[in-house]
């Protein structure tokens, strides 16, 4: 079987095996695992000579570690597994193996997991020696001392993976298994830790000059191990003496270290001792004689980080691990002045702070991302501790000016690096993630003391300015995009109440402040600077600050010329968003643009012109916002689109008399519906280019309406709608008709259709009621043959808000064409679904279908249903909504069915019945009886379903509205049907007597909350 299983094991993992054959051999090892002797075939291979091959022990060892693991193995096999692998490491690793060929690296971590294995299962019991039997390994014969180095390999191999199997925090554990780890890690700490302590101490002590390899693997295990034995036996003066002398003078360590550098191995060692567990006192205490300031300072100022650091040869990696030194300690120094009050404790956590301020400022400034990251974190805390205090003004008044000012000097982009450069995309990311979290720190600041952070913000802005003045535009970009990028931050601290003003006045003196910074950005002629990102940022400023504007409405003629300037930028980038930041400026401030509309319509009437342009079929654009996929011809449309809302913002304001506006908006819809009709024609020869310029003509025409009204309906009452004037709903009539004729010719695009929806969402607060009318001819149009279930769900929701708004004026319309309408509705809810997607949207169907039915209702227009032309379709609509109550598939369905017949019982079901005296009186002839024995029993369709889970939370949705539904009913017909419940449906359905007597009592008595937990319990009751 030997052979077998070697065979499996090559081919499995021969790359060139046959894939047939591979898989074969994976199964056929898959299969062994489960067999109870394959554990002994598995530890022959991996310990046999000659030797297996490299892969085939490694594979062997993993087989018998999962059995040990597994609990495969009684006390006798664990045994056997202990003797044949000692005996193999005496030979290979001990002091007489010394001529044998070494194991491969992975097959040495490997052993070392084995033996780990095997001390979780017999430590405790049968091998109590096992530490003592691991070091014999590291001596040799004739030496009591630890000079064998492949047996003290594996012996600190195997100390690294027992840390790693029973403490490591961040692996997770059931409670059994941290049970049994905490007990390990007593008996180790009660038996053999101070032996193991000082063979650390003989290892470093023999080994610190001689060999990189076994000197950062004791090193890694003296810093796992602190964290969980006793701190006296890593905390004393041999191995302190040695770790500092390594600090001090850290040697070249012959051939590769595998764990790295050997200082940042030995400062990692720091780390983990300095983060184990303890009293706040003590923590001081361990800090100081870890020397941890004194190490800090001498390598702060070794030439690796002091003389070579603005030079190529700076050694990043170091620096960066002595931030985290930095960073840990600073961490637990304020974590000691935040727990405790001890005056003794406090002060000397105070020196140490003092002390340790100056290396966070040092690493904070380094010119590297992530070293300057390194220290974050405990910035954060230490101002978080600040803000707390309740004297935080007066403590610590000079730690906080130079970490503004270190902050705000890493918010500046550095001297080497280049705005905008494509090849430079993923640092230019890096940095502004790195600005987001300087801004929390800049935040933290502000909370501690408001009064320094708006005087160094606002000075550092305004010396922008100044200089920006004085120097005649002459100034570095990245000091000037710098004041840009804090005054737009300043809003977080000036606008914290929603406002810059109250009542005209300043709301907080950060107000005032922006207020005044705001005057001398628009004054000084920042936006005149050439530089796109200063640009950019100009614009984001003023759209961000357009409360200042609206109480300084002199100042906007002048915006607006530079956003005109900006939008006819030859930088891609600014151009495009701006045409964005022009559109979101002059929206926020229509009503006080004054009649500008002409000189505005002129001024960018040369960048409305469309063109389509087919994607190429090998285009990887992606929608990525890079300098690239900007200037493609899909996002220049996208954003064009802003444009032409800008222009219909303008055109809409008060200031602008109706004749005006008309002459306006004609002037520029008139060139969109002459190019309309030139290309409508090619498109319905098939020119997919043309299909694709009457697609964008139609989206624009639907923007400009959008401009020209952002009114909806949505959260407000009709009364609130002022309707355009006339001339301008007959203006616009000429745009939707247009539209109405390019749809109805090419109804069979996909794409048209989209487009025309959008634009009939957008004309319908410019066309008011003249909408109307045109109602059939948009459904017909949007909803053809090909229409997607997708498509019609979008429909549904504009026309929801269609009907909302006209309710009073929309009866006739809605008498005429509903029945088609739904028939077109039904027609695709029963179209069978071709994959998940469609699935979804079929879901999203049904659901929107229900909310027009529920819009109906709650806009008084049930009759419109039950009409004589819409009589022949009432009996298929209520069909499909007792379709959907029963559908198990689909909860959030089901569910609102159920509102819509609760629904429908309530306009429908005439006055309520609050006793049996009085005498029902349906709204609806003969819908009492219609209620009774079509609704009722759809309440227990649904629990009836042998699949149907009552403990499934959408389930229990369900029932809810079911009850209210059996309320609603009860609440219109009284004791007719109580009759019904108690002699027809319950019964029919094996209820006996008491619980139905005791189901009506429910049904009368208890209110909606407590009847619907009653249903839920007979349901989950009866299954």
């Amino acid at each position: 079987m030997d052979s077998q299983v070697e065979n499996a094991i090559e081919i499995a993992f021969n790359p060139a095996s046959d894939p047939k054959l591979k898989a074969q051999a994976f199964d056929f090892l898959n299969n062994l695992k489960s067999e109870p002797q394959a554990w002994q075939v598995c530890l022959a291979l991996a310990t046999r000579e000659p030797r297996s091959s490299e892969v085939v022990r490694h594979v062997a060892l993993q087989v018998v570690n999962e059995a040990i693991q597994s609990s495969q193995l009684d006390v006798q096999g664990l045994s056997y597994v202990k003797d044949s692998l000692m005996s193999y490491s005496k030979k290979v690793y001990g002091g007489a193996g010394g001529n044998l060929e070494q194991d491969p690296l992975t097959i040495q971590n490997k052993i070392a997991q084995t033996l780990t294995c095997l001390f979780v299962a017999l430590y405790n019991t049968v091998w109590p020696s096992f530490f003592d039997d691991i070091m014999a390994l590291t001596t040799t014969d004739s030496s009591l001392t630890r000079s064998n180095a492949s047996g003290v390999r594996l012996y600190l191999k195997v100390l690294i993976s027992i840390h790693d199997e029973i403490a490591d925090v961040l692996v997770s554990r059931s409670s059994a298994d941290r049970q049994r780890d905490s007990d390990l890690k007593d008996l180790v700490r009660q038996r053999d830790s101070k032996k193991i302590a000082q063979t650390w101490q003989e290892i470093l002590s023999q080994w610190k000059t001689r060999d990189g390899f076994i000197l950062g693997d004791c090193l890694s295990t003296i810093g796992r191990w602190a964290s969980w034995i006793d701190l006296s036996l890593v905390v004393n003066d041999t191995i302190l003496q040695s770790l500092f002398e390594l600090i001090s003078s850290p040697p070249a360590a012959g051939g590769n270290n595998p764990t790295g550098n050997v200082l940042e191995v030995t400062l990692n060692t720091f780390i983990e001792i300095l983060g184990k567990k303890m009293k706040a006192g003590d923590k001081i205490e361990l800090i100081e004689v870890l020397r941890v300031n004194e190490i800090v300072s001498r390598l702060i100022a070794s030439p690796p980080l002091h003389e070579l650091r603005s030079t190529s040869s700076y050694d990043t990696d170091l620096a960066e691990c002595v931030a985290k030194l930095v960073n840990n300690t600073v961490f637990d120094i304020v974590n000691v002045l935040d727990s405790v009050s001890n005056k003794a404790t406090v002060e000397r956590a105070n020196i140490q702070l003092t002390a340790f301020l100056p290396h966070v400022l040092r690493f904070f400034s380094d010119e590297y991302d992530e070293i300057c990251s390194s220290v974050i974190p405990c910035l954060i805390d230490l101002l978080t501790y600040l803000r707390k205090r309740p004297n935080r003004d007066a403590d610590y008044s000079s730690v906080l000016p130079p970490i503004l000012q270190a902050v705000i000097a890493k918010m500046r982009y550095d001297e080497t690096s280049s705005w905008g450069n494509e090849d430079a995309q993923t640092d230019e990311a890096e940095f502004q993630e790195l600005r987001k979290r300087l801004q929390v720190l800049q935040q933290a600041v502000a909370s501690v003391n408001q009064a320094l952070y708006i005087d160094t913000i606002s000075n550092i802005i305004s010396t922008a300015f100044e200089n920006f003045l004085t120097q005649r535009g002459q100034v570095d970009w990245r000091d000037l995009d710098l004041a840009m990028h804090e005054l737009f931050l300043f809003g977080e601290l000036a606008m914290r109440y929603g406002g810059l003003y109250s009542k005209t006045k300043p709301v907080s003196p950060a107000a005032e402040r922006l207020i005044g910074l705001m005057y001398s950005l628009v004054e000084s002629d920042i936006a005149s600077f050439p530089h796109p990102s200063v640009q950019l940022q100009y614009m984001e400023t003023c759209v961000r600050y357009y409360t200042f504007f609206e109480a300084n409405p002199q100042l906007i003629p002048r915006v607006l010329e530079n956003f005109v300037n900006f939008v006819h930028s030859t930088h891609v980038k600014v151009r495009t968003r701006s045409w964005y930041l022009f559109q979101k400026f002059v929206k926020n401030l229509r009503q006080h643009l004054g009649n500008i509309a002409q000189n505005v319509i002129q001024a960018v009437g040369d960048l409305l012109p469309i063109k389509a342009e087919l994607r190429e079929e090998n285009s990887d654009d992606d929608g990525m916002s890079s300098d690239e996929n900007n200037q493609s011809a899909h996002a220049i449309f996208d954003a064009q689109l802003y444009l032409y809302e800008a222009v219909g913002c303008i055109c809409s304001v008060h200031a602008v008399p109706v004749e005006s506006q008309v002459s306006f908006v004609r002037s520029v819809m008139n060139p969109l519906f002459t190019d309309l009709e030139v290309h409508l024609g090619q498109a319905r020869s098939g020119d997919e280019r043309a299909a694709l310029q009457v697609h964008h003509l139609i989206m624009a025409l639907g923007t400009l309406a959008r401009g020209f009204s952002d009114w909806t309906f949505v959260n407000l009452s009709p009364p609130t709608f002022v309707p355009p004037s006339k001339a301008i709903s007959e203006e616009f009539g000429r745009t939707a008709e247009a539209i109405l004729v390019a749809l109805e010719s090419l109804n069979a695009s996909a794409e048209i259709r989209i487009a025309a929806r959008f634009a009939f969402s957008r004309l319908i607060s410019v066309l008011g009621n003249q909408v109307l009318p045109q109602l059939p001819r948009w459904i017909d149009g949007l909803l053809s043959q090909t229409s997607s279930k997708d498509e019609m769900a979008l429909f549904l929701r504009v026309l929801d808000q269609v009907v909302y708004g006209f309710k009073l004026e929309i009866f006739e319309i809605l008498n005429i064409l509903l029945t088609p309408f739904l028939q077109r509705l039904i027609s695709g809810i029963s179209e069978p679904t071709l994959g998940t997607d469609d699935e979804i949207q079929l879901a999203e169907l049904k659901r929107e279908y229900l909310n027009f039915l529920l819009i109906i209702f709650n806009n008084d227009l049930g009759p419109v249903l039950v009409s004589e032309a819409n009589q022949p379709i009432f009996e298929t609509v209520i069909s499909t909504i007792e379709h959907f109550t029963r559908d198990i598939s689909d909860f959030p369905t089901a569910k609102l069915a159920f509102s819509v017949l609760s629904r429908m019982t309530n306009s429908w079901g005439g006055p309520d019945v609050p006793n049996s005296s009085l005498a029902v009186q349906p709204s609806l002839p003969g819908f009492d009886r219609f209620m009774i024995e079509r609704f009722s029993p759809l309440c227990w369709a649904l629990p009836s379903n042998s699949n149907f889970n009552p403990k499934d939370a959408q389930g229990k949705q369900v029932l809810n509205e079911a009850a209210s539904l059996q309320q609603a009913i009860l609440s219109k017909t009284g004791q007719a049907y109580l009759s019904w419940l108690g002699d027809v449906e319950l019964k029919g359905m094996g209820m006996d007597e008491s619980t139905i007597n005791e189901y009506l009592q429910a049904l009368c008595n208890l209110d909606q909350k407590k009847f619907r937990q009653y249903f839920q319990a007979l349901v989950q009751k009866s299954r």
